[in-house]
């Protein structure tokens, strides 16, 4: 893992509040601690299994296929943005190589379509080899109510119902994790990219002994 820096140990001190609001925003009536673990709660209220397709057009289920036992990155674009997306994609293509040989392994970098009508596998797949990303990084699309749902589920939204509602002020936050130690924090997508490769580390700490 990198050295620990001042900036990496700011979005340590961070990384627990929000991780915690996971779980904090969750009815008492929904909290069953003899019959679902923790992360089985987490899963059920943030995590929908929708099926989504990848640019390489293959068929997906968010939790299941994208999710579950990773360490991942999730942003959200549309590939004719004018606005954050291209930096904010470039800002990760220089993240995908400080992680090397580790992406595609056992972290990936998931990026969603907030305009599924237009951005289809072929069109994320030109987008993908345009920017010349590498493994373990894919383009998502699906069915516009599932593709809301995601946003909404994953804390992609603006309190200002009427930015909400324009997809070219969509938020340009990065949300990263590790599902199976359910450490969940989020950062700009134009921070620098050191400190967003140092935080993906830090969600894969502590190691498991043995």
């Amino acid at each position: 893992m990198p050295n620990v820096g001042r900036r990496t140990s700011l979005a340590m001190l961070g990384m627990a509040p929000l991780a915690g609001r996971l779980l904090a925003g969750t009815p008492k009536a929904e909290l069953k601690p003899n019959s679902m673990s923790s992360r089985e709660r987490t899963r059920e209220r943030y995590f929908p299994n929708v099926i989504l397709r990848t640019h390489q057009n293959k068929k997906v289920r968010f939790y299941d296929d994208l999710l579950k036992d990773r360490i991942v990155t999730i942003n959200f674009m549309y590939s004719l943005c004018e606005g954050v997306c291209p930096g904010i994609t470039a800002n990760l293509l220089k993240v995908q190589k400080l992680l090397g040989d580790r992406m595609g392994r056992d972290i990936f970098m998931y990026s969603i379509t907030l305009k599924p009508e237009h951005d289809t596998p072929k069109v994320l797949k030109q987008y993908a080899k345009m920017h010349a990303v590498g493994p373990g990084w894919l383009f998502l699309t699906g069915q516009p109510e599932d593709i809301e749902l995601l946003r909404r589920k994953l804390g992609f939204t603006d309190p200002d119902p009427a930015r909400d509602k324009d997809k070219s002020n969509h938020i340009g936050n990065v949300r990263y994790g590790n599902e199976a130690l359910q450490l969940w924090a989020a950062c700009p997508g134009l921070a620098d990219a050191r400190w967003i490769a140092e935080s993906i580390y830090w969600v894969d700490w502590p190691k498991k002994k043995g």
